[in-house]
């Protein structure tokens, strides 16, 4: 057994509610009894600050991690993500994962006996929701003594648990993590659950659900599997594995029988899952799915969102078509237009929604990186890692970055900044530890947004030429563009979005007027080359080449006054005249016009 495995686990069960207090489900019925599978992993601290609950997804249960014997040759479901220095780490956390209410592997659900006819519920069981399994997870916490939990992390269904647990239960938890899942299925989604759900309702077998003395509708279950599993995959990783090959032959059959590689495979898949799932609980797990709209008892997501205390990480994966980015995004910008903390990755994957259990390393560096800072911030008031951490090579990259210091003293303590093309979050850092700002960033490029998140920075990866996400007039102290002017397609648009949010805003740019610019371009008659223009024309990001004069004209146009003016040199020092010439840079403060007519 591998080092980072948890090992050896048991599957623990508890008895809750009762005939005085029993659970009310939303459908109205109640249950006085309900027995709840689920598994720990870790160490519990004395002060139970580091608690997390995983939630799983619809055919997942609470064996996420570990084997239940020597012999088992499968491990829990996320086995890649939670253990000792895996992203969900066991060697700081104590770990929670239940079968939900519904389930078939030990929580109470329509393979249950029903107390009142001693054989088991089938389609006579009640039907239930995400916020009742979320109810089950909370009652099942009080019984284990939790009143606090670290994160509650979920993918797919389990990230509606997760959005389900931040509104309802406000106080309890300190960081959400929903993770590839939506606010609320598309008609789409609901379409692919109902023809699933007919398959199983059809099949001869079926016997009104009252199957379990007799034939398991196996065919129509398997049908649902393969229908469903389609929509986890994507079209680019179906054809990367499968193509067009055939399974056992070089040639065509001309019969109806699976031939096709991929026809074979959806055969495997629903077959195993015949072996380990109760297609009763299939169509109450899926129905509750269907159900889900966290915006409709409050009129948006935006109101949904309004009283919620957590820190967010929202994670989604390019090529999900299932639940989509932009399902992701919106919860994002009703997340951002009511003010709340929220951090957003949109990792690049070929895998479609099964991402979230395929994209260890990615995925398992956003959620440790976002869960340590939050951590952190407990154990030691802080939340971005002291300047002493970083590595040679981004302290040196620090060092050269001449527009810091001037900007720190330009930055009053305890302030509201927003970095726009944050990068590696560098200068948010900086300005935490010496102006104790509460700092939040945006970067289009994954990498970085991912060493934003390793340092605690709260980042949106998001690309500024589509407009910025939907902050709240005057959200912001300061909305910092430092060297990234350059780079971007919608100057216009940029800047009076950051004098919308921000109070005042600093922009900070190469001078392409510099004297040493000048002279290459006027006498060797080439693009040029300087200190703050690095790169070759070819191997640039930049698309704009501004002066201090043009930027100076630009900010008439734009009706915004200049409070301030640092043009620094190639040392970095500051130049008194003449800076049009002579400034290899410039760092500009600036802010609305009270009267634009002025």
């Amino acid at each position: 057994m591998e080092d980072s495995s948890v090992g050896i686990v048991e599957t623990q069960y508890a008895d809750l509610f009762s005939e005085e207090n029993p659970l009310t489900l939303d459908c109205g019925r109640q249950l006085k009894s309900v027995r709840v599978a689920y598994e720990t992993y870790g160490q519990l601290t004395q002060e139970k600050d580091n608690v997390i609950l995983i939630c799983h997804a619809l055919s997942g249960d609470a064996h996420v991690a570990g084997y239940h014997s020597a012999e088992d040759k499968k491990p829990g479901w996320w086995d890649n993500m939670v253990g000792p220095g895996k992203g969900i780490d066991t060697n700081k956390y104590f770990v929670i994962c239940s079968n939900v209410l519904g389930g078939c592997k030990g929580t109470t659900g329509p393979a249950s006996i029903n107390p009142e006819t001693g054989r088991p519920w089938g389609l006579d069981f009640p039907v239930v929701t995400i916020a009742d399994m979320v109810k089950v997870q909370k009652a099942l916490l009080d019984y284990l003594g939790i009143e606090k939990l670290l994160a509650v992390v979920g993918g797919s269904m389990g990230g509606m648990q997760v959005l389900e647990w931040a509104v309802k239960f406000p106080d309890i938890i300190s960081t959400a993590l929903p993770i590839a899942t939506t606010a609320r299925l598309s008609a789409q989604a609901i379409a692919f659950n109902a023809v699933g759900r007919n398959a199983i309702l059809v099949d001869p077998d079926f016997n009104n659900g009252q199957y379990y003395d007799k034939k398991v509708p196996a065919h129509g279950l398997a049908i649902a599997r393969m229908i469903g599993h389609i929509t986890y995959l994507s079209e680019q990783s179906m054809h990367k594995k499968f193509g067009r090959s055939l399974r056992n032959s070089d040639n065509y059959r001309y019969d109806f029988q699976s031939e096709f590689s991929v026809e074979t495979y959806l055969d495997h898949q629903g077959q195993r899952f015949v072996e380990r799932f109760d297609p009763n609980s299939y169509l109450y797990i899926s129905k509750a799915m269907d159900y889900f709209d966290l915006a409709a008892n409050f009129g948006s997501l935006e109101q949904a969102f309004a009283e919620t205390k957590s820190r967010f990480l929202i994670a989604s994966f390019t090529s999900d078509w299932l639940f989509t980015p932009e399902q992701s995004q919106q919860m994002v910008q009703a997340l951002l237009s009511v003010d709340k903390d929220v951090t957003y990755c949109n990792i690049e994957s070929p895998y479609g929604h099964d991402a979230f259990l395929l994209e260890p390393e990615v995925l398992g560096d956003l959620i440790s990186g976002f869960i340590d800072a939050y951590y952190r911030k407990i154990r030691t008031g802080k939340t971005i890692l002291p300047i002493s951490k970083l590595d040679e090579e981004n302290q040196h990259m620090s060092r050269n970055r001449y527009e810091y210091p001037v900007i720190e003293k330009l930055i009053k303590p305890k302030s509201k900044v927003l970095d726009l093309g944050c990068g590696r979050g560098e200068l948010l850092q900086l300005l935490a530890e010496k102006a104790d700002i509460e700092g939040r960033g945006i970067e289009i490029v994954q990498e970085r947004a991912l060493e934003c998140v390793r340092r605690g920075v709260t980042v949106i990866q998001h690309d500024i030429d589509e407009g910025l996400p939907d902050f709240p007039d005057n959200s912001f102290d300061y909305a910092i563009l430092s060297q990234t002017l350059p780079e971007v397609h919608q100057p216009r648009v940029v800047l009076d979005e950051m004098l919308r949010i921000a109070k005042v805003a600093i922009v900070t740019f190469p001078n392409f007027a510099y004297w040493r610019a000048r002279i290459q371009l006027a006498w060797q008659g080439r693009a040029p080359i300087t200190h703050q223009l690095p790169s070759a024309w070819y191997h640039t990001e930049r698309i704009r080449f501004l002066s201090l004069k043009d930027f100076e004209i630009f900010c008439r146009k734009l009706n915004a006054e200049i409070i301030t003016k640092v043009a620094l040199d190639d040392k970095g020092k500051p130049v008194c005249c003449f800076d049009n010439l002579l400034a290899e840079q410039a760092v500009y403060v600036i802010t609305k016009k009270s009267n634009p007519g002025r």
